[in-house]
Formats: structure tokens, sequence, C-alpha cells
């Protein structure tokens, strides 16, 4: 993979960013910026930060509470929808790339068969609605764009399932996990190093880059178990006996053909889990 420079990398303290920059290929052009310093909710630090040399920007900021988005929609709209869409203005008027992630929350879950890319759009709760928002901005600015929809995103830092699933594993002898909601996990460094590939490739629209295969939550959770060597046990449950304020997608598999295509078959998730270094959450 050649050297993707020069490039301004936006919130570098997200769960995704530090995936970003242990990669060599983004070279030595690139800078980091992130609130206080560049708050993408607001046109004005958006446009001081994005220089006119800047070629490509890939956005690492959202709002990614889920639940969180139910009670305060309207600042998850201005994160994932206006937020976006100030930067999508902003690299049409430099004339930079936008890479962007999205989610497999903006499916509203009924399918049974992998969300190709233009599959529509119906998104059951407000986090998704705000990413949902967050594509359209970008589509409508005009601007160059590479769309990258992802689903349960994981990684040895931050705040997320496997990690609090290893967390759980050491302090119980038993867990109870949904069963009846099925995706793809998506390993942060994985998902980095597909994302500058397509760049490499020059893959502009939209594109869904996960883990290969599918599982459930039980499932992603006893295979954590067996390779972190964990004597915890975990049982099926249904989403019905863990309700939650956000309504999740039964099923969000998401079809990465169009990746694929281009990249190779995806990396299986067991064995991206595996070469993830996996601690408990700080959280």
């Amino acid at each position: 993979m050649s050297a993707i420079e020069p490039g301004l990398l936006v919130a570098p303290r997200s769960m995704l960013a530090p995936a970003f920059t242990a990669l060599p290929a983004l070279g030595q052009g690139w800078t980091s910026a992130g609130r206080p310093q560049l708050d993408i909710r607001e046109p004005a630090s958006v446009q001081a930060a994005v220089s006119a040399n800047t070629r490509i920007v890939i956005n690492c900021a959202a709002y990614t509470d889920v639940d969180g988005a139910e009670a305060d929609e309207a600042e998850a709209t201005r994160v994932n929808g206006h937020g976006a869409g100030n930067l999508a203005a902003r690299c049409a008027e430099t004339g930079a790339v936008l890479v962007h992630f999205s989610t497999d929350y903006v499916f509203d879950g009924s399918g049974t068969r992998p969300y190709p890319t233009d599959h529509p759009l119906a998104p059951l709760g407000a986090y998704g609605r705000s990413k949902a928002a967050g594509e359209a901005a970008i589509r409508a600015s005009g601007c160059e764009h590479l769309i990258i929809r992802t689903s349960w995103l994981y990684a040895p830092w931050g705040k997320n399932f496997v990690r609090t699933m290893v967390e759980l594993g050491r302090k119980h002898e038993s867990l109870r996990v949904v069963n009846d909601q099925r995706g793809r996990p998506s390993s942060c460094s994985y998902l980095a190093e597909r994302t500058l590939a397509l760049l490499d490739h020059g893959a502009r629209g939209t594109f869904h880059v996960t883990d290969g295969g599918e599982c459930t939550w039980f499932e992603f959770a006893t295979e954590i178990m067996v390779q972190t060597g964990s004597k915890c046990r975990v049982e099926p449950c249904t989403t019905d006996e863990f309700p939650r304020p956000a309504p999740r997608p039964a099923y969000s598999v998401l079809d990465l053909s169009a990746t694929e295509s281009l990249l190779g078959p995806s990396s299986a998730w067991q064995d991206n889990l595996r070469r993830t270094t996996i601690s408990p959450s700080a959280e």
C-alpha cells in the first residue's frame, strides 16, 4: 500500500482513530485534530482546521451512545448529522476527499440476507437516524467521499463489547448474552487497514467494511471466553429479557461483496479477534 498524504485525522481520541495512527501508510504529512481545537459541530471550527492543502479527511468523530441518543437526539444529530455535513461542505470547497464512518443501525434489522450498500435506509432509533442524516449531508454536499458502514466495533482500547466481556468473564461464573441479534464484528485495526486499502484503490461512494463471517452477541461472547481461557459460562437469552432505551436491529449483517471485489475476502472475525490483544475494559 502506498503512503496516503497529506491528510487530517479527526477525533484522535476516539476508539477508531488509534488504529489509523498505528499504520505507517498514513505517511508523514498527516495531522490530527479533535476537541476543543476542532469541533465539527461548528462550521467556523471546521473551516479553520481543514486547510486548503489537505487532500484527505478521515472523520472518526461520532456520537456513539446509542441509548443516550434516544434522550438527546438533537445532540446526536448535531455531531453525526450536521457535523458530518460541515466537514463535507469544507471538503467540497477544498477538493479534499472525506472518509466517513456510518453504521448498520441505518437499517431496520428486518432482513434475512446481508444488506447491500444501496438498500433503502430505515433506522429504528435516534442514533441510526442521526447517522443516516450524516450520510445524506455528505452526499448532498457534492464532495468526493468514501462512506464506510461498519458494525460491532472492538479494539484493545476504549469501551467496547470485547473488553467488557473479558472483564465480566474474570468476575463472574456465568453471563447471559442476547442470542437473537445477528451481525458482523469489526476489529478497529482491520477496519483501518481496509479503509486505507480502499483509498489506495481509489474507491468512492459507499462501502461496507467489517470482519468476515457473522454471529450473534452470544456466539461472539462465547468465542471471547474460549480465546481468553475464561471459565465463565455464557448462556443465551432474548433481547426482550434485557430491554434497552434504543431498539436494536435483529439482523444487521452488512453485505461485503463490493469491498471484497476490490480487496479480496474479508478475514474471519474469529481470526481478527485472535490477533487482538484483549484486556479488560477500564470503563
